[in-house]
């Protein structure tokens, strides 16, 4: 079955039957986000998502027609509601607070369930698209944010590559999330903005 993620990106997800309890919705989202840190994308289940959340799976598939809907809509829940965009007043200032809490993001439960889903990305296209639109695209667009309003303010060189500080900023937590399994600590972040970012970008 081939999947819109237009509704996704929006915010909705197909509704049937009797009005959607959103606290509900936010409990069976989290319970789909603890198993799949579990067991991953491909083992997770509906059974399992009903069980942790002490649902019957009748209430989830009133809401999501297959796991992939239901993981969608959960990557595209958890941008939504943790990737917000500073706006301290200066380029450093927005960089260390937005870096800072992605960082904290990627460390608790969703880091796990993020990596287990990026490993299946290579062989999901549907989830892999729907992935980039939701959550990638969200983390791009709040950095491009902060690069804009610190060009606006005469912070940025008229030739800083934009482009590439946006892709170095989200691959750096990455790339200890997944590969080096280093804290994604405060030192850290302050590294990257002071050592890497900055000078990238800075006027």
């Amino acid at each position: 079955m081939a999947v819109s993620t237009t509704a996704y990106n929006e915010g909705r997800t197909p509704q049937r039957g009797r009005p959607r309890d959103a606290s509900r919705d936010d409990a069976l989202r989290q319970a789909a986000l603890e198993v799949m840190a579990e067991v991953g994308y491909r083992a997770l289940t509906m059974d399992a998502v009903a069980a942790r959340a002490r649902a019957g799976k009748a209430t989830i598939y009133r809401r999501w027609e297959s796991k992939l809907d239901l993981v969608i809509d959960t990557c595209t829940q958890l941008a939504t509601q943790n990737l917000a965009a500073p706006d301290t007043g200066s380029l450093a200032g927005d960089l260390r607070e937005f870096l800072s809490s992605f960082a904290a993001f990627l460390s608790g439960p969703i880091g796990k369930a993020a990596q287990a889903l990026v490993g299946e990305l290579p062989h999901e296209p549907e989830l892999a698209a729907a992935f980039r639109e939701t959550f990638l695209i969200s983390q791009r667009d709040v950095l491009r944010g902060i690069l804009d309003r610190a060009a606006e303010r005469g912070e940025l060189r008229a030739d800083a590559p934009r482009g590439m500080a946006v892709e170095i900023a989200g691959a750096a937590l990455i790339y200890r999330l997944m590969l080096t399994g280093d804290p994604l600590d405060e030192p850290f972040v302050e590294k990257v903005v002071e050592q890497v970012l900055l000078p990238l970008v800075h006027a």
